[in-house]
C-alpha cells in the first residue's frame, strides 16, 4: 500500500506531538511493508525531498503564512502528483490550506483525517472557514478521534459521528533510545534528585504561565525544555517573580530529552486550552513510569492520566492547584512510585505504537474496500 501523509509541518525543521505520531505512523508501516511518505510546507526546502528515518519526506515552499495558517502555490503540483502515485491519502487537521487543497485538486482517491484538535484560537475566522471545513469532512472517507474524552466533547466530530473512528496515539519505546550516562549525570548534577518536567512546543494553550505562577514558593526545580512562540513572554514573567527554581533549556536533542525523562520526578503538562486534544509527553513521561500531572479539558490528557492512579489531574489555569499537585508527589515518594508503575501499565496497555499501526491498517482497509 502506498500511503501519503499530508500536514503543514513536519521532521526534521519542525518537532511536535502531531510530528511524532505521523512518524511513529510512518515507521511502523514501512516496516511492514507499505511505502510512506509526508508532504509538507517549509520556509526553506532545500534540498525539496529529505529522507527522515525510514521514509521520504517532501517539501513545498511556503509562500505566506496566516492566522497559523501556511499556504504554498507550488505544493498543488507537488500534492498533484504525490497524490496521484498513493494508494491513499491521510490528512492531519486542522490546516484549512490543506482542505483547499483537496478540494481543488480532486484527486478522487480514498482519505482518511486524523483529527487532532478543535480550531480554538481563531474562533471569528473559524466561522468564515466552516463552509470549506464541511466540504472537507464530507468528502473525505473517515474520520479518527485521538480519545473517547474529545469525541465526546467536540462538535466537530459529533456532527461528523458517523465517519467517525476512534484510535488512540501510540509509541514505540525502541524508537526512543537509552539516554546516556554522561547526560544523566549532568541532569542529575544540575537539577537534584527531585525535579519536574515540561517538554513541548511553547505555545499559548500550553498553560505554562500558570506553571510558572504554581513554580513560586517550591524549593524543587521546575525544567521546561523547547522553544515556541511564548518563549520571550515566559522568560519575562519568571525574570519578573524573580523565580531562580525555573530553568528553561530551549530546544533538546533526543539524549538529553531522554536523560530528563529519566531523572525527573514527575511530568507536568499544565495545557489549560483545548486546543491540546492529547498530550505526546504525557504518553512519553507514561512510557518512562513517571507520575503525570495534568488539567482536565476534556482531552486526552485525562483520558491518558487517570487522576489517583496514574497520577493528578487538576483544574485548568489553575496555579494554586498545580502547585499542591506537584508539591503532592515531591513530598510521597512512594505514592509517587506507585503512580508511575500504573501510568507505565496504563502506557503498555492502552498506547503502544504497534497497537495504533494496526489499527490504522485495518482502517485503511476497510476504506479501500468501501471506496
Amino acid at each position: 500500500m502506498k500511503i501519503l501523509h499530508f500536514f503543514k509541518t513536519y521532521l526534521p525543521v519542525t518537532v511536535g506531538g502531531i510530528e511524532n505520531v505521523i512518524y511513529q505512523l510512518c515507521s511502523g508501516h514501512t516496516q511492514q511493508g507499505h511505502q510512506t511518505d509526508v508532504l509538507t510546507i517549509a520556509k526553506d526546502p532545500t534540498p525539496q525531498a529529505v529522507q527522515v528515518g525510514n521514509h521520504w519526506v517532501y517539501r513545498a515552499r511556503e509562500t505566506f503564512d496566516i492566522a497559523s495558517t501556511p499556504t504554498s502555490l507550488e505544493c498543488l503540483s507537488l500534492y498533484r502528483r504525490l497524490a496521484r502515485e498513493a494508494d491513499l491519502i491521510h490528512y492531519h487537521y486542522p490546516w484549512p490550506f490543506m482542505d483547499l487543497v483537496h478540494l481543488l485538486v480532486s484527486p478522487h482517491k480514498p482519505a482518511v483525517v486524523t483529527y487532532h484538535s478543535d480550531i480554538v484560537k481563531q474562533k471569528y475566522l473559524l466561522h468564515l472557514y466552516r463552509p470549506l471545513m464541511n466540504q472537507f469532512f464530507g468528502k473525505v472517507d473517515a474520520i479518527v478521534a485521538t480519545s473517547p474524552n474529545y469525541l465526546a466533547t467536540s462538535e466537530v466530530l459529533q456532527a461528523y459521528r458517523n465517519k467517525v473512528t476512534m484510535i488512540t496515539y501510540g509509541l514505540d519505546r525502541n524508537s526512543y533510545p537509552v539516554a546516556s550516562e554522561t547526560e544523566k549525570a549532568k541532569i542529575a548534577d544540575r537539577f537534584g534528585p527531585t525535579f519536574f518536567l515540561f517538554v513541548g512546543v511553547l505555545r499559548y494553550y500550553k498553560g505554562l504561565q500558570h506553571l510558572i505562577d504554581a513554580a513560586a514558593n517550591l524549593p524543587w526545580p521546575v525544567v521546561i525544555a523547547g522553544s515556541g512562540p511564548m518563549e520571550n513572554d515566559l522568560h519575562n514573567q519568571a525574570k519578573r517573580l524573580g523565580l531562580k527554581n525555573v530553568h528553561f533549556l530551549g530546544r533538546i536533542d533526543e539524549d538529553e530529552k531522554n536523560a530528563l525523562l529519566e531523572k525527573c520526578t514527575a511530568v507536568v503538562f499544565p495545557s489549560h486550552l483545548r486546543a491540546e486534544a492529547f498530550g505526546i509527553t504525557l504518553l512519553e513521561g507514561a512510557m518512562y513510569g513517571k507520575p503525570l500531572v495534568c488539567c482536565e479539558i476534556g482531552s486526552g490528557t485525562s483520558y491518558i492520566n487517570q487522576h489517583n492512579e496514574t497520577g493528578l489531574v487538576v483544574p485548568p489555569g489553575n496555579a494554586a492547584a498545580l502547585r499542591e499537585a506537584l508539591k503532592t508527589l515531591a513530598e510521597n515518594p512512594e505514592r509517587a512510585s506507585i503512580m508511575g508503575q500504573k501510568a507505565k501499565a496504563r502506557f503498555e496497555t492502552c498506547f503502544q505504537a504497534k497497537m495504533m499501526c494496526q489499527n490504522y491498517l485495518d482502517l485503511y482497509e476497510r476504506v479501500l474496500r468501501s471506496h
